[in-house]
C-alpha cells in the first residue's frame, strides 16, 4: 500500500427537501384542510477515525464526497425521507485543515472520534404548518435549506513516541531495522527513505513506537530535497532521536543543519526533548570516538551517546534514555485519580 499523508477533498452536505402544498379532499369529509408534509433533512458529512488505516491513499482516487439530499414532503402529512449521511474514514492522527491549510478544524487523535464537517440543510415546512384561524387554506410552503459546500485538507501526522532525525544516510533506517521488526529500505545512497516508517521497539520489557522519516538537508524548509513536510510526523512524539553520522567528516556542520531546519519548521519541535547520538561508531577507534564525542557535546551543550546501528553497540543505552523521556511524558499526561483514598 502506498503512503500518502496529505490530501485535498471537496465536501457537500445534502440539501433539505421542499415542503408540500396539499389539501385533504375526500368524498364524505366536509372540512379537509391543508395536509402538506415537511421535507426531509439533507445528509451530513462526517469524518471518523477507524482502526487499520495508516495512510490517506484512498483520498487520492476519490476527492469528492457529496451527501444525499432530503426528499420533498407529500400530501396526507407525509414527511420526506432524510438524506443519507456520508462518512470519511480516516486514520488516527489525521488533522483536518480548512482550505487555507492553516486553520485547524479538528485534530483526530483518538480511535472512534467523529467530527461534523458539513451540516445538511433542514427540510422545508409544508402548508400544514401555516394553518391559522384566519388562514385556513394556506397555499404556502417553505423550500428546503441548501447544503454546505467546503474544501478541506486532510493531513496525517503519525502517532509515535520517538521521532528519528538526521541527514540522509545518517543511519536512521538501519537503527529502526536493528531495534524493531520494521524493514525499511536501506542502501548506500541518499534519500532511500521516501516516506515515514513505524517500528515497535522493546527495551527492559517495555515497548514504544519509533517513527523514521526521510532525511533533512540544508534548505529543506525552502523545499530542497524532499522538503520538511515530513516533520509533521514527529510533532506528536515525546522525544526526538537525533542521529549524527560520525564518519561524515563534517560532524558539527551536520548537527547544525538539522537543528536549524527544525527551528525553521517551528511547531514546537525545537523545544522537544532530544537525545543526541553519535552513530556509526563501529567505523572508528576509541580515541576517535572520544574526540568526536567531546566536540559534539561542546556544540550541543548536553550529553551525547554512542551507538552503532549496524553492529548493535550502544543501542540498549540509547533505548533506555528514550524510554525515560517517554515514561515522564506518559506520567505527566496520565489523568489524576480523584477517588477518595481508602485504607
Amino acid at each position: 500500500m502506498k503512503f500518502l499523508d496529505l490530501a485535498k477533498v471537496y465536501l457537500r452536505s445534502g440539501s433539505g427537501g421542499n415542503g408540500c402544498i396539499s389539501f385533504r379532499r375526500e368524498k364524505y369529509i366536509e372540512f379537509g384542510g391543508p395536509d402538506g408534509g415537511d421535507g426531509g433533512g439533507g445528509g451530513d458529512v462526517w469524518a471518523e477515525t477507524v482502526d487499520g488505516l495508516n495512510t490517506l491513499i484512498d483520498f487520492r482516487y476519490q476527492q469528492h464526497f457529496f451527501a444525499d439530499n432530503g426528499r420533498p414532503g407529500m400530501g396526507r402529512q407525509r414527511t420526506g425521507k432524510d438524506g443519507d449521511d456520508i462518512v470519511l474514514r480516516v486514520p488516527v492522527g489525521t488533522e483536518i485543515l480548512d482550505e487555507d491549510e492553516e486553520t485547524v478544524i479538528a485534530d483526530m487523535t483518538e480511535l472512534g472520534q467523529r467530527v461534523l464537517l458539513c451540516k445538511g440543510g433542514n427540510g422545508g415546512w409544508g402548508n400544514l404548518h401555516f394553518k391559522t384561524s384566519t388562514n385556513q387554506a394556506p397555499r404556502r410552503a417553505n423550500p428546503g435549506q441548501p447544503g454546505v459546500e467546503r474544501t478541506v485538507w486532510l493531513r496525517l501526522k503519525l502517532i509515535a513516541d520517538v521521532g528519528l532525525l538526521g541527514l540522509p544516510n545518517a543511519g536512521k533506517s538501519t537503527v529502526l531495522a536493528a531495534t524493531s521488526n520494521a524493514r525499511p529500505k536501506i542502501a548506500d545512497y541518499p534519500f532511500t527513505t521516501l516516506h515515514p516508517n513505524l517500528g515497535v521497539v522493546g527495551v527492559d520489557g517495555k515497548e514504544f513506537v519509533v517513527a523514521d522519516i526521510p532525511g533533512l538537508i540544508e534548505g529543506a524548509h525552502e523545499g530542497r530535497g524532499l522538503g520538511d513536510l515530513f516533520l509533521g510526523h514527529v510533532e506528536r512524539c515525546a522525544v526526538l532521536l537525533h542521529l549524527v553520522d560520525g564518519s561524515s567528516g563534517t560532524l558539527l556542520e551536520d548537527y547544525d543543519t538539522i537543528i536549524n531546519e527544525i527551528e525553521q519548521y517551528g511547531a514546537g519541535l525545537d523545544d522537544k526533548p532530544r537525545v543526541t547520538v553519535l552513530n556509526k561508531i563501529d567505523t572508528m577507534d576509541d580515541e576517535e570516538r572520544a574526540f568526536l564525542r567531546e566536540e559534539l557535546e561542546a556544540r550541543s551543550g548536553g550529553k551525547v551517546l554512542l551507538m552503532s546501528g549496524a553492529s548493535g553497540e550502544g543501542t540498549t543505552e540509547v533505548l533506555r534514555a528514550l524510554r525515560a523521556f517517554i515514561d515522564e511524558k506518559r506520567l505527566r499526561e496520565a489523568p489524576e485519580d480523584d477517588s477518595e483514598w481508602r485504607p
